[in-house]
């Protein structure tokens, strides 16, 4: 009966172990869980068997976590979840089509430095370049830079 506690105990805890690593990489609580449960194997080992015995658990105990943990990382598990894709487009890009400097339009909210503004019959969100700005001013597009509208007065 103990060494099927103390095999149970450690089989579990190993298994815990590959689980960590193949299927919920990086979480860690299901690898510490795995490495106490293997723990209290070998403990439960060191208390019901002589000690040249318990020492082999102990040694049989790191080789299975062992294994378990480089055929984890050379069965190219993490390939699974590694990012291989990359993303080409970029938010907002044409929102700004259209605009250019020098163009003129009328302030719909306050600009303090950001507000709202209407070039167009479009409504746009633009900074002010001298500050505050109060509704319903004339302004002119004076810069456009990494889709942002930076007006003047």
């Amino acid at each position: 009966m103990d060494w099927l506690i103390v095999l149970s105990l450690i089989l579990f805890g190993a298994l815990l172990v590959l689980m960590e690593v193949v299927f919920v990489p990086g979480t860690t609580l299901v690898g510490a869980l795995g490495l106490v449960f293997t723990g209290m194997g070998v403990f439960y080992g060191f208390l019901h068997f002589p000690a040249p015995v318990a020492y082999a658990v102990l040694g049989l105990s790191i080789l299975v976590n062992l294994g378990f943990l480089v055929y984890g990382l050379k069965s190219g598990v993490w390939n699974r979840f590694a990012l291989k894709d990359t993303l080409v487009n970029r938010t907002y890009d044409d929102r700004l089509a259209g605009l250019e400097v020098g163009q003129t339009g009328k302030t719909i909210s306050d600009c303090k430095p950001y507000g709202k503004v209407e070039i167009g019959n479009k409504m746009y969100e633009a900074k002010s370049e001298g500050g505050f700005i109060p509704a319903g001013k004339s302004v002119t597009i004076q810069k456009i830079a990494d889709n942002k509208i930076i007006i003047k007065p």
